[in-house]
């Protein structure tokens, strides 16, 4: 979950376009800033459950600023955002990457330059394991594999299927599934052990993400669990893309502790420290992909 609002509403409209695509699923809508320069390989940026593109916003600007030129798109993952649904019943993180290669095709994309952040991350993770000539290069923010027990305890709990209620009592649910995000990992274990040492996201970051929920309270679990059962370190190692893993100091320590087992399975890997801030990740993934190809 982001703790950062975008900028306003009136700020984004002048630069950031909305769009739909349309795949086999039906429309996946995204989020784009065009290209200030011809001939540049765009960036594509994944996001983290369960929000949508909207918390890309201010990365884009930033990465723009960092000297990103080329077009920046973000779409919402399939269930998220304004996104129609996956097709598949129990969609896999395979099928999601899949849906993102499908995308670069029908934008004509050959390469692009991947960013995933949590359940984007492993999206971007498998679409260059599984799709190598699609990926220039790889930026992964928050990837790691759970252990068997912590794995199977958050698939059963993690993000349940809600019902709308004749009360409301599933928009008291919505917003507290978000809150309880940023006060315990996993939220629904709540013990002193698991209490995360971060600040609650502003209150406009909160209703944004329970509006995401809302939106998409049949669909939005679908990423979640994918991302879950996804064995990210059995896929790393079928990664031929230079790869770039970010260690924002605002992220969970076991994300983070995860970075070095990660770079002895990459074939190209390396690791940076940064700041949580947009601006501060932007500086770090575009000095990555503004250096020479290797």
């Amino acid at each position: 979950m982001t703790d950062t609002p975008p900028a306003s509403d009136s700020t984004q409209a002048t630069q950031i376009e909305r769009a739909f695509v349309r795949l086999e699923e039906g429309q996946l809508h995204l989020r784009r800033l065009p290209a200030a320069r011809a001939g540049e390989v765009p960036v594509l940026l994944l996001h983290a459950s369960p929000a949508s593109s909207w918390f890309m916003q201010d990365l884009m600007h930033a990465l723009r600023k960092a000297g990103c030129l080329g077009e920046i798109i973000a779409p919402d993952t399939l269930g998220n955002g304004d996104s129609v649904a996956p097709s598949p019943e129990e969609p896999d993180i395979a099928y999601f990457a899949g849906s993102m290669e499908r995308l670069c095709a029908a934008l004509g994309y050959d390469k692009v330059d991947a960013y995933g952040t949590h359940t984007g991350a492993r999206i971007a993770c498998e679409l260059a394991a599984a799709y190598p000539a699609r990926v220039r290069k790889l930026v992964l923010d928050g990837i790691t594999e759970y252990p068997d027990d912590l794995r199977e305890a958050v698939i059963a709990n993690y993000a349940p299927v809600v019902e709308p209620d004749e009360y409301g009592r599933h928009l008291i649910w919505a917003f507290n599934f978000c809150r309880d995000q940023a006060l315990f990992f996993p939220h629904f274990m709540k013990e002193p052990e698991r209490r995360l040492a971060v600040g609650m996201p502003p209150p406009q970051v909160l209703h944004r993400i329970t509006l995401d929920v809302l939106k998409t309270l049949d669909t939005y679990p679908k990423p979640y669990i994918a991302a879950f059962r996804y064995k990210a370190f059995e896929r790393m190692g079928l990664v031929s893309a230079p790869t770039l893993l970010l260690k924002p100091e605002t992220e969970l320590a076991l994300l983070n502790e995860s970075v070095s087992r990660a770079l002895e399975l990459l074939d190209n890997g390396k690791a940076v420290s940064t700041a949580g801030s947009p601006a501060a990740k932007a500086d770090a993934i575009g000095a990555f992909l503004g250096e020479a190809d290797t």
